[in-house]
């Protein structure tokens, strides 16, 4: 158990038997009344968000949950296949947990899987994650007024906005965390 007043972003905790993480906590002590906790907390399964208010000091039922280095193999129906990199198991995970990781990664890639009760409950890609264009638009010439950007396909399939210098022969770099361009990789 762990106290409210001890709640940080990221911390994991289960309420009624949902996972929970918090997202964001603020510890509020009004001039009359008791002092709480208002949390931010997104659902793990669902990825929904809700608001939930504590009383301080108040005990909830903190989750410790381990985070393992895997190998995407393959797409199979409707989950996605990983190998664990220490001991070669294999982890079938949903789609629905993984989200839209399959736009930032491909066969071979190594990805963190957070693991409950030795259970899958999700996947995150790696913070950067490089990409081959495999198809760009020609920039327009002379169009250099606010930042010009097109849309290009990587070989995932995925599309992103990039600069207009960026080429079909390029590989960039994307942020996973808001699927935004960073660089060109030589």
């Amino acid at each position: 158990m762990i106290s409210t007043n001890d709640l940080r972003r990221g911390t994991v905790i289960k309420i009624e038997g949902v996972l929970f993480s918090v997202v964001d906590a603020q510890h509020v002590k009004p001039g009359k009344g008791g002092a709480f906790v208002r949390t931010k907390l997104r659902n793990i399964k669902k990825g929904t968000v809700i608001d939930k208010t504590f009383r301080a000091g108040e005990k909830v039922e903190d989750v410790r949950l381990e985070n393992r280095p895997m190998q995407y193999l393959y797409e199979e129906g409707d989950s996605l296949v990983f190998m664990d990199n220490a001991t070669f198991e294999n982890y079938s995970v949903g789609k629905d947990l993984s989200g839209d990781i399959l736009k930032y990664i491909k066969e071979g890639d190594t990805v963190t899987i957070m693991l409950y009760e030795d259970r899958p409950i999700s996947v995150e890609p790696p913070m950067f994650v490089t990409l081959k264009v495999t198809y760009a638009e020609p920039g327009l010439k002379g169009d250099t007024s606010n930042n010009p950007q097109k849309k290009v396909t990587v070989e995932t399939g995925a599309e992103f906005s990039v600069p207009l210098f960026v080429l079909d022969t390029d590989t960039i770099k994307i942020d996973t965390r808001t699927g935004e361009y960073v660089e060109r990789v030589k």
